[in-house]
């Protein structure tokens, strides 16, 4: 939490000194056309996106074997009356399919930049 706020604090600090420095006698500078990635930088990218992608899968395909799993944990605690258990069990199943979800929309923006992710999960 110490780390978010010094991080917002020093990027909002260095947007405020930037943009005095930006705007000049010549107005303001984001006037200009914005470039966009040479073919070079974007097969880096790529590239470095299919690392990314070849985890996201193993982490999914990890989460698809533990979710039922957990989820067999949860009704047998929830059965055993045990429902702090239970609750503290479904949060985390929660939390693993929050994660899930939030691969597939990474591996689908990958997809659209690079034309070469696909998600073997759904969800």
């Amino acid at each position: 939490m110490v780390r978010k706020v010094i991080a917002v604090a020093a990027v909002s600090g260095s947007l405020a000194l930037g943009a005095a420095g930006i705007v000049g006698t010549s107005g303001v500078a984001g006037a200009a056309t914005p470039s966009t990635p040479s073919s070079a930088t974007l097969a880096t990218r790529c590239a470095k996106a299919e690392k990314v992608t070849t985890r996201i899968e193993a982490l999914e395909a990890k989460a698809q074997a533990w979710i039922p799993k957990a989820q067999a944990r949860e009704a047998k605690a929830t059965a055993a009356g045990h429902t702090t258990l239970a609750r503290r069990i479904a949060a985390r199943i929660a939390r693993v399919q929050k994660r899930e979800a939030r691969g597939n929309t990474l591996l689908a923006k990958i997809a659209a930049k690079c034309g070469t992710a696909s998600s073997t999960s759904t969800a």
